[in-house]
């Protein structure tokens, strides 16, 4: 039977635990998976934007759950490059808007409306959007950069 002290101590780390909890910004998923609940870039596969000029739906069949979201693959080839080298295939900003991410906050993308600069992946919400985007990519990044992920933690 556990002593007094014992159950004491239990009680303040379990409190501690609930105020550490509460101190934790709540906020959106690292990554966007609105298009597809769970599902990240709206189940396109993020390696078929480096390797030609449209971007492929991925299969419900060849799933790969990675950082908390489930990311879908055209082919088993994919999906195991991904495995490999996770880092060079995955959007920016949790494949939020970039352009949103830029202005301080988040906006769900269009994961046919994107583009890679610099080895990097990014999407925008729309093409009216990506044609603003588009003026300036490179001051639009700088800003996402300071911007994020502190943007998740907002409203």
């Amino acid at each position: 039977m556990p002593s007094r002290r014992m159950l004491l101590c239990l009680a303040g780390l379990a409190a501690a635990g609930l105020a550490v909890e509460r101190l934790r910004p709540r906020g959106k998923p690292r990554y966007d998976t609105s298009l597809l609940p769970g599902v990240a870039l709206g189940g396109y596969d993020p390696v078929s934007y480096f390797a030609g000029a449209v971007p492929q739906r991925g299969l419900a069949g060849l799933t790969l759950e990675h950082d908390g979201a489930a990311w879908r693959f055209s082919s088993a080839e994919n999906r195991d490059q991904f495995r490999a080298r996770p880092a060079a295939y995955l959007p920016r900003y949790g494949g939020y808007c970039a352009y949103a991410v830029a202005g301080g906050g988040t906006a769900g993308a269009d994961p046919e409306v994107w583009q890679i600069v610099d080895g990097r992946l990014y999407l925008n919400a729309s093409r009216r959007v990506h044609a603003k985007w588009l003026r300036d990519p490179a001051g639009y990044i700088a800003r996402a950069d300071a911007n994020w992920p502190g943007v998740l933690g907002r409203g």
